[in-house]
C-alpha cells in the first residue's frame, strides 16, 4: 500500500517539473499558468492566429463569440472583442498607422478582412477582390491571413479559396494579384500564412505555401523572389524577430530557422503522427512540452514565443524566453 502510494506521490512531484524546452541556444520554458482567461470562459476551437502590440498585449483569435481575446502583458484576461467577427476569424496582425496601432483579422466566414481598432471597433472592410477576375461570387474568396507593408498596402491571403494573394491599398481599393494554384516556384498550394519579412532593406513578403510545404520570398509589389525553405511540415504561418524566425508546421511542431533559413532547431515536436494536423484532440491527451498541430505563432518584445493550436477545446500555449548566463 505504501509503496503505491509513494509511486503516484512520485509521479505527481514529477508530472509537476516545469517543462523546458530549447532550439540550438534558445531555452524556453512552458507556461502552464498561461493564458489565465476566466475558469468559466469556453474558448471553443483555436483556428486562427496571435498578435502582440507595442504594450506586449496578447491578441488570439477563437470560433467561438470570443472571437478576439485580448490580454495583458502577463497573461491576465481583459476583454473579448470583435464578437460580430464569431466563426471564421482566422489569421491576424497589427499595424501602426501614424501613432495608431490597428488590429486586421482575416476573416473565412465573412469573406473579408476587417480592421478595428485595439478596443475592437471596426474601422475599415477589405472586401473580395471580384477586379481581380478571378473569382464569379464572394464565396469562393477565404482569406486566411494579412500582412501590412511599410506603405500601408494590405496584402490578403486567399488560403482556403484560390491560392491567390491580392493587394489593397491602406484605404481598402484593390491593387493587384500575384501567386495562383500550383507548385512551381512563385506559385501556391494553400497560402496559409502571409508575414511582413523586416530583416531585410527593403522588406519582403513571407508566403507560408502549406500544401507544398515551403515558404516563399515575394517582394512588395508581388515579384517572386525565392523559394527559401523546403521540406516542412505544412507550414500554416511565420513570426519575425531579429534575425529569427519562428514557423507554426502544423504536423506538430514549432521549427526556428535564422537569416539564411537553415535550422536552428525544433520545439514541442509531437511524437504521435495519429494526431498530427487534426483538432480533435481531447484536453487529457494534451501533453506539456508537446504541441498537438501548431496554427499561429508570434513573438513578444522579450522574446517569449506563443504558439496555438488548432484544437476544438481551445489551446495556446506561452514558451517563456530564459537567459542563458554565459561563462565569464
Amino acid at each position: 500500500m505504501s509503496s503505491c502510494l509513494f509511486l503516484v506521490a512520485a509521479l505527481s512531484q514529477d508530472e509537476a517539473k516545469p517543462t523546458g524546452l530549447s532550439a540550438g541556444d534558445l531555452k524556453f520554458q512552458w507556461d502552464t499558468t498561461w493564458p489565465g482567461v476566466p475558469s468559466d470562459m469556453q474558448l471553443g476551437n483555436t483556428h486562427g492566429g496571435i498578435a502582440v502590440d507595442s504594450k506586449g498585449q496578447v491578441y488570439f483569435n477563437t470560433d467561438s463569440e470570443n472571437a478576439v481575446v485580448k490580454l495583458t502583458a502577463t497573461g491576465k484576461y481583459m476583454e473579448s472583442i470583435g464578437q460580430k467577427l464569431e466563426g471564421g476569424a482566422h489569421g491576424m496582425c497589427i499595424a501602426v498607422e501614424g501613432k495608431q496601432e490597428h488590429l486586421f483579422v482575416a476573416h473565412t466566414g465573412r469573406h473579408e478582412v476587417v480592421k478595428l481598432t485595439l478596443e475592437g471597433k471596426p474601422i475599415l472592410t477589405f472586401d473580395w477582390p471580384r477586379e481581380s477576375g478571378k473569382y464569379e461570387s464572394k464565396d469562393q474568396f477565404n482569406p486566411t491571413a494579412v500582412a501590412v507593408g511599410p506603405d500601408g498596402r494590405v496584402y490578403v491571403a486567399d488560403g482556403y479559396g484560390r491560392s491567390w494573394v491580392h493587394v489593397y491599398t491602406r484605404k481598402g481599393v484593390y491593387q493587384s494579384t500575384f501567386g495562383g494554384l500550383g507548385s512551381e516556384p512563385g506559385q501556391f498550394r494553400t497560402p496559409h500564412g502571409i508575414s511582413l519579412d523586416d530583416r531585410y532593406s527593403p522588406p519582403l513578403l513571407l508566403v507560408s505555401d502549406r500544401e507544398n510545404r515551403r515558404l516563399q520570398h515575394f517582394d512588395l509589389d508581388g515579384k517572386f523572389v525565392g523559394v527559401v525553405a523546403t521540406d516542412l511540415r505544412r507550414p500554416c504561418g511565420v513570426a519575425i524577430q531579429n534575425q529569427l524566425c519562428a514557423v507554426a508546421e502544423l504536423e506538430g511542431r514549432v521549427t526556428i530557422l535564422d537569416m539564411k533559413f537553415e535550422v536552428v532547431g525544433h520545439l514541442g515536436d509531437q511524437p504521435d503522427t495519429s494526431i498530427w494536423a487534426t483538432n480533435q484532440v481531447a484536453r487529457d491527451k494534451w501533453v506539456d512540452g508537446q504541441f498537438l498541430s501548431p496554427h499561429g505563432v508570434c513573438w513578444d518584445r522579450d522574446g517569449d514565443l506563443f504558439v496555438m493550436d488548432w484544437n476544438r477545446e481551445g489551446r495556446i500555449t506561452r514558451l517563456a524566453r530564459k537567459t542563458v548566463k554565459t561563462a565569464k
